[in-house]
């Protein structure tokens, strides 16, 4: 164990979190910049999140296929005949804090509370649609909602955004009910209003904390943020005075005598060693990322669980995964945006099998963006699939012969921006760029903490970049909007592709209620990107998580944001 490890493992017991070490969740997540939820574009951002804040819908924990139930409204929304008028009800006495900017608690003088109303779902939708604040998630709402294009343009103003300027289709018709009319009927909208980005937060909150409201939170949640220390270790505990029973799911088998997790510890371990070594001493309840280097030692050559870990009493849950990984290039790029045929030769030396070998078999190889388990993917190979010949041939069509720039002499030489500096992120970069060095072409690695990533990659300066996207709803257009150009960066659309007649197709496919018709929509969507080339499709994943026996009722989920409420644990 190292000296990092070491030190996180003595903070925790020296906390007043492990005073109750019965009901403390110790995992890891990411590095996480902000806790305003429309900001909350990655995975460890969405998790801290969904723990503070709620959201209108949520997802029903066990339901498969996925289905939705009321989060902060009392159930799903009433529809209209013409599927565009959505009508919620919120529920009553739900109470964002307790914090100082909600006044003083009548009865102890402490921080106050107030109820959520739904004059607070209409604000915080306006902060999505808000173009000062460059919410990432602006997408979701984009076209959907009535008006929301003339208040994002307003808000471009050089002057504060006026909040009090109406959104033609959102309308809080009294303090529990609100309507949303949208401007075409749309069968994904409803996923939408479960995804973190539309979470709902306290005007008071944003005001008296302005730039530093992304380092507090003021919500509803389950649970709230005890401490943070950034890029090191977030701490949370019950929300003091929160129905609990409002977080109720059925129990499975093994959860009948457990209890619900009081206290949760999130720490940012960025070397995997440095992870498994600490799930094994149990200073971790959960590895959710069994690395490269770790897979046979918890997976024998039968797929099982190997014998120590059965002694352990560790438990694995696996399944696919609702993701997909891949190379992307910035169209932006003048070297690569206008060329068309050096993306198609690239991608052709790209061999899936080598990565499923590098990856010990916990990914499966890509040939498009949407990944198995989605409705409507393509099942065809990929007209531009691992083939080394036609790789140097395009190649050559694209102006570079065995990879020589005829404007030097030398060879091509790109740069790939990788978002972690661990090893395995090092031998993955190192196997693309020897894939890319067989035709001739030179690629040099640049790694970045995730955060600065990020930011290079929506300021559109990365060439090219490695990066993965999971599924925000169950469905395909979730990943064929990442294509669509009013999306790009600092949108999800990262590569910054543009076809306008590309867009018709998403926009005809979004409100089409016919399913048959709109999966024949998205067919057409992937044929003409496999044929683009914005990105070289890399590998989709198969989820693994591993267990220590105290943790009960835990299911994998694609969409799991908040799922530690419905999680239990027995007396270690």
């Amino acid at each position: 164990m190292n000296a990092r490890t070491a030190l996180l493992l003595a903070a925790l017991a020296a906390s007043p979190l492990a005073a109750d070490a019965q009901t403390t969740l110790r995992r890891t997540v990411d590095r996480m910049p902000s806790f305003d939820p429309v900001q909350s574009e990655s995975v460890g951002a969405m998790r801290c999140v969904t723990l503070v804040y709620e959201t209108l819908l949520e997802y029903d924990y066990l339901a498969r296929p996925y289905r939705l139930r009321g989060g902060l409204a009392e159930g799903l929304p009433e529809i209209s005949a013409d599927g565009r008028t959505l009508t919620f009800r919120l529920r009553h006495g739900v109470r964002f804090g307790p914090d100082a900017c909600l006044g003083a608690d009548p009865a102890t003088g402490g921080p106050g509370t107030r109820e959520v109303v739904a004059a607070d779902v209409v604000y915080s939708l306006k902060r999505l649609a808000d173009a000062k604040l460059g919410s990432p998630g602006y997408w979701t709402i984009e076209g959907k909602i009535e008006g929301v294009e003339a208040f994002y343009e307003a808000s471009k103003d050089q002057a504060p955004t006026d909040y009090s300027r109406e959104i033609a289709g959102l309308r809080a018709l009294d303090e529990h009910t609100v309507e949303m009319r949208l401007a075409a009927p749309s069968p994904d909208f409803l996923w939408v209003l479960a995804m973190p980005y539309t979470a709902i937060v306290p005007r008071e909150a944003v005001e008296r904390y302005g730039a530093d409201f992304e380092s507090v939170e003021v919500g509803t949640g389950p649970y709230r943020l005890v401490t943070w220390r950034r890029n090191y270790r977030y701490a949370f505990e019950r929300r003091p005075g929160r129905d609990i029973a409002r977080d109720a799911t059925p129990l499975l088998p093994d959860a009948r005598d457990a209890l619900p997790i009081e206290r949760i510890v999130y720490l940012v371990m960025e070397d995997p060693s440095t992870r498994w070594l600490s799930f094994l001493s149990g200073g971790l309840d959960v590895a959710g990322d069994i690395s490269r280097d770790n897979w046979d030692a918890v997976i024998g050559p039968d797929a099982e669980l190997t014998e120590d870990m059965k002694r352990r009493d560790i438990r694995r849950l696996s399944k696919p995964s609702l993701d997909t990984y891949y190379i992307g290039f910035n169209l932006d790029d003048p070297v690569l945006g206008g060329n068309l045929k050096l993306r198609q030769a690239l991608s052709c030396a790209s061999d899936p099998r080598q990565w499923e070998t590098l990856n010990a078999g916990r990914v499966v190889g890509s040939s498009g963006p949407v990944p198995p388990g989605i409705a409507g993917r393509l099942e065809t190979p990929s007209p531009f699939a691992f083939n080394p010949e036609k790789a140097k041939a395009l190649l050559a069509e694209a102006g570079y012969p065995d990879g020589i720039d005829p404007a030097t002499g030398r060879r091509l030489t790109l740069v790939l921006d990788l978002g972690r500096t661990d090893q395995e992120i090092r031998e993955t970069a190192e196997l693309f760029a020897s894939f890319m060095d067989r035709i001739g072409v030179v690629v040099k690695l640049q790694y970045n903490n995730w955060p600065s990533f990020l930011k290079k990659i929506a300021r559109r300066e990365a060439q090219m970049f490695l990066i993965g996207w999971m599924a925000d709803y169950p469905s395909a257009l979730n990943f064929m909007q990442l294509f669509v150009g009013r999306n790009a960066s600092p949108g999800p659309n990262r590569s910054n592709y543009a076809n306008p007649d590309y867009d018709a197709l998403y926009d005809k496919a979004d409100t089409t209620l016919d399913d048959n018709a709109r999966l024949a929509l998205i067919a057409q969507m992937q044929e003409r990107i496999r044929e683009a080339c914005p990105w070289i499709f890399l590998y989709h994943r198969k989820d693994n998580l591993l267990l220590l026996p105290h943790v009960r009722n835990v299911v994998l989920h694609d969409f799991p944001y908040g799922a530690e409420k419905h999680w239990r644990m027995t007396p270690r």
